[in-house]
């Protein structure tokens, strides 16, 4: 089965938590993980692909112009089905707590919608996801590279081990799902 990761990423903590995403999903056998900046991203790849995990920093709430493009480049796939059922999962950085991770996440998961997607979160049986995540993907407050502050780099800290245990579900919910799939009809959903 195969992931892709695509993320937009400025001062490098996306980065870090999609790779974190990354070595989870990559701990489960069977899975084969893509992944790649926004700038060298092609969608054309989607096609092949079995989930799809797409990340960005958090803007005012919003997604970040760079994956925001990238993601409007999606028409013909979504024109012609070509990422209906597929798992889909999100990610985000934020400088501030409170910087609007929710809000990013949810205009994340809209598109994936429009897609026909099936959207994969975090629940609340893993403890520090209660405490430090969010229900609708991974969002994560990013320290300032130039604070001393305990407490952010934690926080941040956690945040890579919740981003590994959502790679890791996608991969186990892209597998069940995928050998789940070979044993059902392929009639139409009318």
């Amino acid at each position: 089965m195969k992931i892709y990761i695509v993320y937009d990423s400025e001062a490098g903590h996306t980065e870090q938590l999609a790779r974190s995403i990354a070595k989870g999903a990559k701990s489960v056998e069977g899975i084969e993980v893509f992944i790649n900046h926004v700038n060298h991203a092609n969608i054309k790849d989607l096609e092949q692909m079995d989930a799809i995990i797409w990340g960005c920093p958090g803007h005012f709430g919003s997604i970040s112009s760079g994956l925001k493009a990238w993601i409007d480049k999606l028409g013909y796939l979504w024109a012609n089905g070509k990422l209906v059922d597929k798992i889909g999962a999100v990610f985000c950085t934020t400088a501030t707590v409170h910087g609007g991770i929710e809000a990013t996440l949810l205009n994340l998961i809209t598109p994936m919608l429009h897609q026909g997607m099936m959207i994969v979160g975090l629940p609340a049986n893993i403890p520090d996801n209660a405490l430090y995540g969010s229900y609708y993907g991974i969002g994560v407050t990013s320290p300032d590279e130039d604070t001393d502050d305990v407490l952010s780099h934690s926080l941040f800290e956690k945040g890579l081990a919740l981003g590994e245990a959502l790679g890791k579900r996608v991969a186990y919910m892209t597998n069940t799902f995928v050998n789940g799939r070979k044993f059902q009809s392929t009639q139409a959903y009318s």
